[in-house]
């Protein structure tokens, strides 16, 4: 008889999880089964789950991305040196995989390429590290969209400033850090009460969102640091235009570039000489294919970028994590807690 595990699925769209047992899969070339110990929740989760939005190709299914666990196989082909038994974050998504549930974080057991698979330092506990899978590539993903290389090291001399509209989210955090290792002056937006915590992820600067002169005090800030401010990431809804307000007068004659996290409408707010792009992965779509620029993208932010950040302890679990008891049972209602909203604090779940 095959051996099974527990799994949260969905059943059809708009349908709640119910837990149920499914087939465990065996890992396939450049895969690793993976024991889940703890899951972190997204915005786009409980979306899925509610509205069957970004595509779900079939039912039941099984969603979920950030993963932090134990390797319980290893497939043929895998290189990464990590071995069963071997603590580990995992990006473990159907969304790269036509939507196949064997893919999907939410459940006990769960298949993971590679690329986006690596060490769990033994100083963070399983509830920290599920926290970096989605909002790490996500944050890192808007620098290459707007062509800036993730080996990017900007000097003081280059007085390279960006703004970050809506740091205190959990892809915000990761934008910040991420910044400051990139080399940039990081300015960044937040709600009064996380200032201080978005100065030690490395802002140079920050600016309550809610201020009716925010955009006048972040132009006079880079006015008096002497920066050239014509980048940008709006991570949060809602920022494009403040955010363009002050690039107007920050940017001078240079070219700017704006990376949109949030779905881009397509009567967006535009300035002259500026580039705005939604940030997406690369190849992000369905079916077969070349996967080898996405693959090697994934490479870059899991086993080079996240890595090296945690081996140099210059990349932290970022924002703060609220952890929900429950288990694959509790998921529902620990997303209903994610969608209620938070604030700079990301949900975690044990499995």
């Amino acid at each position: 008889m095959a051996p099974t595990h527990a799994a949260a699925i969905i059943p059809q769209r708009g349908g709640a999880f119910i837990v149920a047992e499914r087939t465990t899969p065996e890992p396939g070339p450049n895969e690793l089964l993976i024991e889940v110990k703890a899951v972190a929740l997204n915005p786009v989760d409980y979306h899925q789950r509610d509205t069957g939005f970004p595509p779900i190709p079939s039912y039941p299914t099984v969603i979920g991305s950030d993963v932090a666990g134990i390797v319980a196989k290893v497939g043929p082909g895998v290189s990464t040196g990590l071995v069963p038994g071997a603590r580990v974050i995992a990006f473990a998504s159907n969304f790269y995989h036509d939507g196949l549930p064997d893919y999907g974080a939410f459940q006990k057991l769960v298949l993971a390429q590679a690329e986006g698979v690596v060490a769990l330092p033994d100083n963070l506990s399983f509830e920290q590290g599920a926290v970096f899978p989605l909002a790490v590539m996500t944050a890192l993903t808007a620098w290459t969209t707007v062509g800036i290389s993730l080996d990017t090291r900007y000097t003081p001399q280059d007085k390279q400033a960006v703004l970050i509209w809506g740091g205190a989210s959990s892809v915000g955090t990761f934008a910040v850090q991420s910044a400051k290792l990139l080399g940039f002056t990081v300015y960044v937006t937040a709600s009064s009460h996380n200032h201080e915590y978005m100065k030690k992820l490395g802002a140079h600067a920050v600016f309550d969102y809610k201020d009716g002169d925010v955009v006048s005090k972040i132009v006079r800030q880079a006015q008096k640091d002497g920066v050239r401010l014509n980048t940008a990431h709006c991570v949060v809804k809602d920022s494009l235009q403040p955010t363009l307000d002050v690039l107007m007068e920050t940017k001078g004659d240079a070219p700017a570039r704006v990376a949109h996290s949030p779905t881009l409408p397509q009567d967006h707010p535009t300035l002259d000489n500026t580039t705005i792009l939604f940030n997406f992965p690369p190849v992000l779509s369905f079916g077969g294919g070349d996967t080898s620029v996405r693959d090697k993208h994934m490479y870059q932010c899991f086993n080079v970028w996240l890595a090296e950040g945690l081996k140099s302890n210059t990349v932290v679990p970022s924002p703060r994590i609220q952890v929900e008891a429950g288990g694959l049972e509790g998921l529902n209602a620990a997303l209903d807690k994610l969608k209620a909203g938070v604030s700079n604090t990301k949900i975690v779940v044990p499995i």
